[in-house]
């Protein structure tokens, strides 16, 4: 984990930098040597995250809104929808978005055998390193349902989320957001799914609110960096507290 800290930590000293000279975060711009001194965001930070995907109209519609706005969140992928959109998968690494695990098939962990957890688990560790290289890809585990085996054969940091509007029980992106907008803290992981539209609306409708509240959104291992707190495999983390 620890080179993925310290890239995350680059970053963010990067886009202090270049607010401080009021210019667009550029991702493809960044240059290390150039951020030495200057000063981190005071924040308030939140990550805000996506599962089941991708699917390519609604995820794609998701990418050029948070390009447009320069956020960059985690998307916790399923390896049953990695076929045909590969591309798009490309595109999250290339505009800095951290990309996660969520399973092959979408089954619940808890109470798997190791051969099933690892077809369901390491297979798709494997299809993404195959695709994108080598990361240290955490993982959420699907319905948040954990156990002692699950924490033992991770392998990998596991990712829970404080901030859960139920984005799949109405479809309605007015309640969506505003459940978002009120509830979401420092250090808060927010939990969303990038297959349905409504959750992309209230999605780029809470960013919007709450950048406009001084809030900046990071993706996870970020927020880890922000925190000074080198993620651990097999630990469950459900947000990040303040520094």
């Amino acid at each position: 984990m620890g080179k993925r800290i310290r890239q995350a930590k680059l970053y963010i000293l990067a886009t202090a930098l270049l607010l401080l000279i009021e210019q667009p975060v550029l991702w493809d711009l960044y240059r290390p040597a150039a951020t030495a001194n200057a000063p981190l965001p005071t924040g308030p930070f939140v990550a805000l995250t996506f599962d089941d995907g991708p699917k390519a109209e609604t995820t794609s519609r998701l990418l050029d809104g948070l390009s447009q706005r320069g956020v960059r969140c985690t998307f916790f992928v399923l390896g049953v929808q990695l076929e045909g959109n590969e591309d798009l998968l490309r595109r999250m690494a290339n505009e800095g978005h951290q990309i996660g695990l969520h399973t092959a098939h979408h089954k619940a962990l808890a109470g798997l055998g190791p051969a099933d957890f690892s077809a369901e688990v390491d297979e798709l560790r494997f299809a993404l390193t195959a695709l994108l290289g080598p990361e240290d890809y955490m993982l959420r585990p699907p319905y948040g349902m954990i156990s002692r085996a699950v924490e033992d054969r991770a392998a990998a940091p596991i990712v829970l989320w404080s901030v859960d509007p139920e984005d799949w029980s109405d479809h309605d992106a007015a309640r969506i957001a505003a459940h978002i907008i009120d509830n979401a803290k420092d250090g808060d992981i927010i939990l969303l799914h990038d297959i349905y539209d409504a959750s992309v609306d209230a999605a780029l409708e809470a960013v919007d609110a709450l950048m406009a509240k001084g809030y900046t959104f990071v993706t996870v291992e970020e927020l880890f960096a922000l925190r000074g707190v080198e993620p651990e495999n097999g630990k469950v983390y459900r947000k990040l507290p303040p520094a």
